[in-house]
């Protein structure tokens, strides 16, 4: 149990960040949940049982460097510290590459990539100041940070940046004790990814549905990465549904 240790989990009102809330939860962390919806947020805390003490739901809008500050803030004054930031929220939008907006293409980017930007920036800054000093960020990669969907360009190109993101933080965190990671994450099975069951676009022009794997592998991904002594990283994961078609000849 890790009944000391701090963690923020950003995009925490659904899907995979609600997950990994609530694994971190179950296993002693005290956790602060962001995202938009505060009514989303305080459902997970809910969900959390007799862990609900443990949650503490912020609303946040993570393109708002004041609003990011503000989160960061709640979480130091409720419990002291951070050790933990999973960097989960995101969002995406599936369009003909000729047809894409300006105001689509920034809607992506300022929430997968600008978001993740300054989670991390204040994270690292809270990071580095505490006592003692360090701690651990985990960047939500996708396997889109690898290979494209067809028509996601907006989110391919931020998921590869994180990449970029993520080897950055973690030579520019040594010295000061934090570790910096990356999980990607394939077809897990969450509201948002329902649609593959059924049938969505491959890479030949085809319509198929797709394997899927529990959401649950993923929270377990991100308890163990987050579990680790700050001595040791997981730099990357890949957990995926073993017959997704992501490996192999498109």
């Amino acid at each position: 149990m890790a009944a000391d240790r701090i963690a923020v989990v950003t995009g925490a009102g659904s899907g995979i960040g609600r997950e990994a809330a609530l694994a971190l939860l179950a296993h002693g962390y005290k956790v602060a949940l962001a995202g938009r919806k505060l009514d989303a947020l305080q459902e997970t805390a809910r969900l959390a049982g007799d862990r609900t003490a443990n949650a503490l739901p912020v609303a946040t809008d993570v393109t708002d460097p004041a609003s990011v500050g503000a989160l960061f803030e709640a979480t130091v004054r409720s419990f002291g510290r951070v050790d933990v930031l999973f960097n989960n929220a995101g969002t995406g939008v599936g369009a003909l590459f000729e047809d894409l907006t300006y105001e689509q293409w920034r809607s992506v980017i300022d929430v997968n990539l600008t978001g993740s930007f300054l989670c991390a920036q204040a994270a690292f800054r809270q990071m580095k100041k505490q006592a003692p000093q360090g701690g651990r960020i985990i960047n939500n990669g996708s396997v889109s940070a690898h290979a494209p969907r067809p028509g996601s360009a907006p989110y391919t190109a931020t998921k590869h940046a994180i990449t970029g993101l993520t080897k950055t933080l973690a030579l520019d965190g040594r010295p000061f004790s934090i570790a910096c990671g990356q999980i990607d994450i394939g077809n897990a099975l969450t509201e948002m990814a329902a649609p593959m069951t059924v049938g969505v676009p491959q890479a030949n022009g085809t319509i198929a549905a797709e394997a899927m794997m529990d959401v649950q592998h993923v929270a377990s991904s991100v308890l163990y990465m987050a579990g680790l002594p700050l001595d040791a990283n997981v730099l990357f994961m890949t957990v995926m549904a073993t017959n997704m078609p992501y490996v192999g000849r498109g």
